[in-house]
């Protein structure tokens, strides 16, 4: 009644079933692994960059400010100076959703792990058990002795299909809204970011030159 017994003593289906949900199970742990690292990379880089400023810029967030870089040298006439941070603004979004692309990137296989997984599970089960009606038909016998291996075949089924979906469902949870949180810190380091871009590409006056006809306006009333 070992784990290698149970496999060996079990049908053709029976092992194309497990040898399925091994593979299954090992590639989400795999996606798990590596979407928690590249999340804690990011947020550490993410936390720097808030605290430290620029000259904590990590190589994985400097796409994002090369972004930023080329939309603040580009000159559009007539462009006010809130119009601009918000070019540069789109611009640094625009590269953080290509980096949040690869983060997340592992998610689609972890949903479709943790709802596929128990159904082929759930196939080996029902397989085994028609093994087991097989056999007792073939042996013209009830005995234990005669149900058993498909009966064990049909839990081990089961049991793996629960070990695949389980992690997966929760690396999915878990990833997904730590995830979202990370990219709620990454949108306001890019408003600081862009606000501080503005602000080296224009003087300060210009800066200002949205609120003038403003209060001009008011003055003349």
């Amino acid at each position: 009644m070992t784990p290698i017994g149970l496999f060996m003593q079990a049908g053709l289906v029976g092992k194309a079933v497990i040898i399925v949900l091994l593979v299954m199970s090992i590639w989400c742990w795999v996606l798990i692994l590596e979407g928690w690292v590249g999340l804690i990379r990011l947020r550490s880089a993410v936390r720097r960059l808030h605290n430290g400023g620029r000259n904590h810029i990590s190589p994985l967030l400097l796409p994002i400010i090369e972004a930023g870089e080329t939309a603040r040298r580009i000159q559009v006439p007539m462009e006010t100076a809130g119009e601009k941070r918000q070019r540069i603004g789109e611009a640094m979004r625009r590269a953080a959703q290509v980096l949040l692309g690869r983060l997340d990137r592992g998610l689609p296989s972890l949903a479709v792990i943790s709802s596929v997984a128990p159904f082929i599970g759930l196939f080996g089960t029902v397989w085994g058990i028609m093994t087991s009606f097989a056999s007792i038909a073939d042996a013209n016998d009830t005995s234990l002795a005669v149900v058993a291996p498909g009966i064990a075949e049909a839990l081990a089924a089961t049991a793996i299909g629960l070990a695949a979906a389980i992690p997966a469902s929760m690396g999915y949870n878990r990833l997904s809204s730590a995830i979202g949180r990370v990219a709620q810190s990454l949108d306001h380091v890019i408003e600081d970011q862009a606000v501080a871009l503005m602000v080296r590409s224009a003087p300060v006056h210009e800066l200002h030159r949205e609120r003038e006809p403003r209060n001009g306006h008011v003055a003349a009333q």
